[in-house]
């Protein structure tokens, strides 16, 4: 079935955010009492936001977590992201080539975007549609399916024409119920032994590595069905 809209999250399918943050996110919860790597924070919160890793980790914990920790993960996000941060290899070109219509719906907020894909041509490439889950629709943040049910909306595009690309498991479950195909990304720096399974098993169609892969991927999606 040809897809009508392609659909990118961003951190860590676009701009090698996800490692970034889990640095400084393991940081905070490890001087917080709650000793974490990195690695560990990819694997069990990516995708999630802030506010919900901190939440989600008190109620296991039991460790008071400060409001504070919101503020300053943000003060360092953006240290890091201003110096730091990759664009991962080959998006701007494959993307760029692209026939398809596309966009970009995450979980960040427009600006933290905004700065983001302007450190490349990804967002001249996107822009107007990029689509931040927490200032649009519902203002849900995935895993609920909100922004991607929103970004079809825009596009006058039946869900079920819509085909995601996701690195988080959080992120292809809120694709799935939003009623659409999802191709799982491995290509990221925050990825981990195991990545490619999760995503299958949150429901991923096929899972690529590589961005050069994407448009061979597309191509046949479009002429076979899901498997029921």
């Amino acid at each position: 079935m040809e897809p009508q809209l392609i659909i990118f999250d961003c951190d860590g399918v676009l701009v090698d955010s996800e490692i970034l943050a889990a640095e400084v996110e393991s940081q905070l919860l490890t001087q917080s009492g709650y000793p974490i790597e990195p690695e560990a924070i990819a694997e069990r919160f990516a995708g999630l936001t802030w506010t919900d890793i901190l939440l989600q980790v008190e109620k296991e914990s039991g460790v008071p977590i400060s409001a504070s920790l919101i503020e300053e993960s943000a003060r360092q996000m953006d240290h890091k992201l201003r110096n730091e941060l990759n664009v991962i290899e080959g998006a701007e070109q494959v993307i760029a080539a692209l026939k398809y219509p596309k966009c970009i719906a995450s979980n960040s907020i427009s600006s933290s975007l905004k700065m983001m894909l302007e450190q490349s041509t990804l967002y001249d490439l996107f822009a107007p549609h990029i689509f931040s889950a927490r200032e649009v629709g519902t203002q849900k943040p995935k895993p609920d399916p909100n922004v991607f049910l929103f970004a079809a909306k825009q596009f006058n595009v039946d869900p079920a024409r819509a085909i995601v690309i996701e690195d988080s498991s959080h992120g292809v479950h809120a694709a799935r119920t939003a009623g659409m195909r999802v191709i799982g990304f491995t290509g990221g720096a925050h990825t981990y032994p195991g990545h490619a399974d999760k995503l299958t098993d949150a429901g991923a169609e096929t899972v690529i590595s590589r961005h050069r892969d994407l448009p061979a991927v597309l191509e046949a999606m479009a002429v076979w069905s899901e498997a029921v």
